[in-house]
């Protein structure tokens, strides 16, 4: 169905500079490279305003070691809110580097300090990899938290799209492990289920523009290691498949009706309701995945805010 008329009108120019993108394993591998190119001419820019940028590799015994950037504002100090930040991009690209414009915009105005998580991406390294990595990460701000200057009760994390999927998945995990407890979930229209690749009766005004079904099919099958849908997946990979949602932290989830991932985020936000988790849920009318990213539109400035706005309760 297309569905160009459903789009808010001062989204369209987004739209008009979304290039198809070709998920070849040449091509994206040539991707990334350019998106980190890019993003890595900017990391100066982000600095001058005030921030500390700087890279750890972390090493882990019986682990690979994980990057990651650390992300504080200049001359502060305390016990600050701490924000573990997983990046989108399908689980096929992505970097620290590439998601400074949120990571940077929210360490500032909480005044907090975010770790951004260079995870393993896909299909290089299939599930759990990318869990993992986030879960040492994890764990790593708890034990570091004094030289970081944040307080461990108020870790959270946040992530868009597969990061935010991500998140999802380490709330779970940590969980189920009786790991660190999470003050928070920020999640921007998390990639939650494959079975959404599946499904034989989809929805049929999402999905149209910026990620596809066929663009999630090739996702999921990179993280899965194979063809998603089957009955073996693993709720740490796929959140929606998990049947307990109790004891999870409060969670902010933001979608667009168009968006592939509309009816897999109501789902998990009504759950989470029912499971006794202090939910807000945010639907923008004529919204595409990845809307946020409008410099101009009113409901992408409102997207941004509003998450920000929640993200100020845990702050102290």
């Amino acid at each position: 169905m297309n569905t160009l008329h459903l789009v808010d009108p001062e989204l369209r120019p987004l739209l008009a500079n979304s290039a198809p993108l070709e998920l070849t394993p040449d091509a994206i591998i040539t991707l990334r490279q350019q998106r980190q190119d890019a993003a890595l001419k900017q990391v100066q820019s982000y600095r001058d305003q005030g921030l500390n940028i700087d890279e750890h590799l972390i090493a882990f015994p019986g682990h690979p070691s994980v990057r990651v950037c650390v992300i504080t504002p200049v001359a502060t100090a305390g016990k600050r809110m701490g924000i573990l930040h997983l990046h989108g991009g399908g689980h096929l690209f992505g970097s620290p580097e590439q998601s400074l414009s949120l990571t940077s915009a929210t360490a500032r105005r909480h005044n907090c300090v975010v770790v951004s998580v260079d995870y393993r991406l896909s299909p290089e390294t299939v599930f759990p990899g990318s869990l993992e990595d986030s879960y040492q990460v994890l764990n790593w701000m708890v034990n570091e938290a004094a030289m970081l200057g944040i307080d461990p009760a108020r870790i959270g994390v946040m992530g868009d799209s597969a990061g935010a999927g991500l998140a999802a998945s380490l709330a779970l995990f940590t969980r189920d492990r009786n790991g660190p407890t999470l003050a928070f979930q920020n999640l921007m229209f998390p990639m939650l289920d494959d079975r959404t690749v599946t499904e034989t009766h989809p929805n049929p005004v999402t999905g149209e523009f910026v990620w596809t079904r066929e663009y999630n099919r090739i996702g999921w099958s990179a993280l899965l290691g194979e063809a998603p849908g089957g009955e073996a997946v693993s709720p740490y990979a796929a959140p929606a498949r998990a049947t307990d949602l109790r004891g999870l932290p409060p969670a902010w989830i933001g979608v667009g009706t168009l968006d592939l991932f509309l009816d897999e985020n109501l789902d998990y936000a009504q759950r989470l309701i029912r499971a006794g988790a202090a939910v807000e849920l945010h639907v923008w009318p004529g919204a595409f995945h990845g809307f946020h990213g409008s410099e101009t539109a009113a409901v992408s400035l409102q997207a941004r805010e509003l998450r920000q706005i929640w993200l100020s309760r845990f702050a102290p």
